[in-house]
């Protein structure tokens, strides 16, 4: 039961070190927008390290942290992949999100739209573009973080639902089902009335904690056992294993040594909407590879928000399938990890074959 992740601006990550700049401009690495640009030379220009251009020579590439400082230097803008728009559309999807978050309803998309200074249509791609989340989509999981945080506060979950900005039960129970897994009335009582299934695996790296609801997997951790499922959730109805669930468990143990599988393997797991576009983020790192928490945040359109993808990624139930321990800091040191770093780095060398 994780507390509502914020979207407060914070500082922008300090920009990589000039190889990995050099790296993302050979990746096209989109999710490198943002964070620099490169400066050829040659041309005098700059451009944003997704730019489709075909690329200079090394040696005819430097590196700045923003378009102001390659202006300063004497480069104008790239007109093919137009890096200064890369700021404005950032500052464009921030005042939305403002707008969305002050609202006491799901606002239309025209009225969002309008209040960032774009068209309906395109602010849509946009937005989506930037956040991985539609503006209705982020706004509805806004409001059932809310929802979950009023549950814990307010004597009833009437005076929740309402205080959560519903402005009838029927959206909230719809909402809460879609995010929280259950009812309110389910999630205010501890998980009264929901069931979940469960079991422990061994893997190479020890024992797993592997449970899941009929939708799919909800918890899955190293090191815990029947007892700590029941602290989370005192009132679920806890069944042991079916066939169905044993068989998703052997799956998961051989994730560890084998991460490639397992991307069709259901999930049952339930966030804000900045949580769900970072555990989307990370399934999307491949095995072997690494990403700093700063690349998570320019990954999901939120540059800025570095400490907050690493709030997330701490918030993940589902060890190895969602792939928390690929994120590293940008020193390249390991950071940390919800099941010990011992199990990270294990993890982590398993991937590269060491």
């Amino acid at each position: 039961m994780n507390q509502m992740t914020r979207f407060s601006p914070l500082p922008s990550p300090d920009m990589p070190d000039a190889d990995v700049c050099w790296d993302a401009f050979l990746r096209r690495d989109r999710a490198m927008d943002g964070r620099f640009v490169g400066c050829v030379i040659t041309t005098g220009i700059y451009c944003k390290p997704s730019c489709a251009a075909r690329h200079p020579k090394r040696e005819n590439m430097t590196f700045q942290p923003d378009a102001a400082a390659a202006r300063a230097a004497g480069f104008r803008a790239c007109l093919r992949c137009r890096p200064d728009e890369v700021g404005r559309d950032r500052v464009a999807v921030e005042r939305a999100i403002a707008f969305i978050e002050a609202a006491e309803d799901v606002p239309l998309l025209e009225a969002i739209a309008a209040h960032a200074g774009y068209a309906p249509h395109h602010f849509h791609r946009l937005f989506k573009r930037e956040t991985g989340l539609t503006p209705a989509a982020y706004a509805r999981g806004l409001r059932a973080a809310r929802l979950k945080e009023a549950l814990g506060r307010e004597e009833s979950v009437t005076a929740a639902i309402y205080e959560a900005g519903y402005n009838a039960p029927s959206r909230a129970y719809a909402d809460a089902q879609a995010h929280l897994g259950m009812t309110p009335t389910a999630w205010k009582a501890g998980g009264r009335g929901a069931t979940i299934r469960w079991r422990t695996v061994e893997s190479s790296l020890g024992a797993m904690l592997v449970a899941a609801t009929d939708k799919g997997l909800c918890r899955i951790s190293f090191g815990e056992d029947g007892e700590a499922l029941h602290a989370r959730f005192p009132q679920a109805d806890l069944q042991p294993a079916d066939a169905a669930l044993d068989a998703m468990a052997a799956r998961i143990a051989a994730l560890v040594d084998d991460p490639a599988g397992g991307a069709d393997l259901p999930t049952d797991v339930h966030g804000t909407a900045f949580q769900q576009a970072v555990w989307a983020a990370l399934r999307a790192i491949p095995p072997g590879e690494t990403r700093s928490y700063g690349e998570i945040a320019a990954a999901i359109g939120r540059p800025g928000a570095v400490r907050a993808a690493g709030t997330a990624c701490g918030d993940n139930n589902l060890a190895v399938l969602i792939p928390c321990h690929r994120v590293v800091r940008s020193d390249g040191s390991i950071g940390g990890y919800a099941w010990g770093l011992d199990k990270k780095q294990a993890l982590l060398a398993k991937e590269k074959g060491k």
